[in-house]
C-alpha cells in the first residue's frame, strides 16, 4: 500500500485537481450552461493524465534538487524507494494516454493544447528555466495556465478572447502565489542552488513584483464580463476577490507574516474565482 502511495505521489494530485478544476469549470460558461458530459469526462481524465505525467517527469529530472531540500528529500525518488526510470516511463505513458483520451472524447485542439502544456512544463520550465533564471516561474507559469484553454477548446472547438483572458488569470496569478511559497522555503532553494527570485534578488523585490502581477491578474479577470461570457455577479466577485489579492500583496511588502497569508489567500482566490465563473451562466 505504501508503495502504491509512492507511485501516486509522483503525479502531485493536489496540484492536478486544481488544474482540472480550472479546465472543467470554464466548460460550463463556454457551452452556455450545457457542456457535453463526455467531453467533461475526457477533460478530467486527459487533464489528470497530462498534468500528472508532466509532474512525474519533473520528479525524475529534479531528483537531485529534491534530495537537497528538506521539504522534498523524503519523496520516493531521492529517498530511493522507486527506481528513477519508472517516473520517466510513467510520465511518457500518461501523456500519450492524455492525448488519445482528449482527442477521442473532446477534439484535436484540446488534445494538442494539453500536450503542449505538458511539453512546455517539462522541456521549458523543468529542463531549462528552473535552474537558469529567477524568472523561471513567470515564464514557466504558462504551463499551469493551459487547462482553461483546454477546457474552452473542448467545449467550443476554438479559442477566443475569453479563453485567453482565463489563461492570463492563471499566468499572472502564478508569480505572487509561488513567490510567496518561495520566500517561505528560501533556505531550501538556496541550498539546492535553484535561482528563485527571493533567493537571487531578495524578499522585497519579490514582494514588489508580486504586487504588479496581482494587479495584472485582477485586470484580466474582469475580461469575461466585457466579452459577455459572465454577468454582473461574476464581475463583482472578480473585483472583490482581486482587491483581496492586491491588498494582501501590498500589506506583504512591509510585514513579515503576510507572506504566508498571501500564499494561502492566492489558493482561495483562484479556486473561488473559477467557481464563480463556472456558475455564472446561472447567475445574473
Amino acid at each position: 500500500m505504501s508503495l502504491a502511495r509512492d507511485y501516486i505521489s509522483l503525479l502531485k494530485l493536489r496540484v492536478v485537481l486544481m488544474l482540472d478544476a480550472t479546465a472543467i469549470g470554464v466548460m460550463i460558461p463556454a457551452a452556455h450552461g450545457h457542456p457535453n458530459v463526455a467531453a467533461m469526462l475526457a477533460v478530467f481524465a486527459g487533464g489528470t493524465f497530462a498534468a500528472g505525467g508532466a509532474h512525474a517527469i519533473n520528479c525524475w529530472f529534479d531528483r537531485d534538487i529534491d534530495a537537497e531540500m528538506n521539504r522534498t528529500r523524503r519523496r520516493p525518488l531521492p529517498s530511493g524507494r522507486i527506481p528513477a526510470w519508472h517516473a520517466l516511463a510513467i510520465g511518457i505513458v500518461l501523456n500519450a494516454l492524455a492525448f488519445a483520451v482528449l482527442w477521442a472524447g473532446a477534439n484535436l485542439l484540446a488534445a494538442v493544447l494539453a500536450l503542449a502544456g505538458a511539453l512546455f512544463y517539462v522541456f521549458v520550465y523543468t529542463f531549462w528555466l528552473k535552474r537558469s533564471t529567477p524568472q523561471n516561474i513567470v515564464i514557466g507559469g504558462a504551463a499551469g495556465a493551459m487547462p482553461p484553454l483546454v477546457g474552452w477548446a473542448a467545449a467550443t472547438g476554438r479559442l477566443d478572447l475569453t479563453a485567453l483572458a482565463l489563461f492570463g488569470v492563471v499566468f499572472f496569478w502564478t508569480p505572487p502565489h509561488f513567490w510567496a511559497l518561495a520566500q517561505l522555503l528560501k533556505n531550501d532553494y538556496a541550498r539546492a542552488n535553484v535561482p528563485m527570485l527571493p533567493v537571487v534578488a531578495g524578499d522585497r523585490t519579490a514582494k514588489r513584483q508580486s504586487i504588479v502581477y496581482a494587479a495584472l491578474t485582477v485586470a484580466v479577470s474582469v475580461v469575461p464580463f466585457f466579452t459577455g461570457s459572465a454577468g454582473p455577479v461574476y464581475l463583482a466577485g472578480a473585483i472583490v476577490l482581486g482587491a483581496g489579492l492586491v491588498g494582501i500583496a501590498v500589506l506583504d511588502l512591509e510585514a513579515r507574516g503576510w507572506t504566508r497569508r498571501l500564499w494561502r489567500y492566492s489558493m482561495v482566490y483562484v479556486a473561488v474565482l473559477f467557481a464563480v465563473f463556472a456558475v455564472s451562466p446561472f447567475l445574473p
